[in-house]
């Protein structure tokens, strides 16, 4: 990887883990913390491991939340829409939208210099 693909590395990866943790603390501090300890302690997930662990990451939440974790998913997409900004393209290849390729499409536009989304519904 060259430096430039580093540094957009690195960034993504950061503007993802403040979108989990502000998509987390939608739920209140305390459960935040709570969440936090039962993916390091159930399911072995740091915080800082999540961009490279998200389809465990959100195995994790569905086991935890089961079908509510589509609400905090949605919330997670909506501050990472917010981070990665307007210029941003996802469209699912089925009508499911699915959090992991929401997060791979919202890294490759962290690595394209402008895309336009294109959904009926933004996340």
């Amino acid at each position: 990887m060259s430096t430039l693909e580093l540094q957009r590395d690195y960034n993504f990866r950061k503007l993802l883990l403040e979108a989990v943790d502000e998509g987390l603390s939608s739920l209140g501090d305390s459960p935040k913390k709570a969440i936090y300890f039962h993916l390091e302690r159930n399911f072995g997930i740091k915080k800082q491991d999540i961009p490279d662990r998200i389809e465990e990451f959100t195995e994790a939440i569905e086991k935890i939340f089961g079908h509510g974790a589509r609400i905090l998913e949605i919330c997670i997409m909506k501050h990472l829409f917010e981070k990665v900004g307007d210029n941003f393209l996802y469209v699912p290849e089925t009508d499911v939208l699915l959090f992991t390729e929401y997060v791979k499409a919202a890294s490759d536009a962290q690595n394209l210099s402008r895309i336009h989304f294109s959904r009926q519904e933004r996340p």
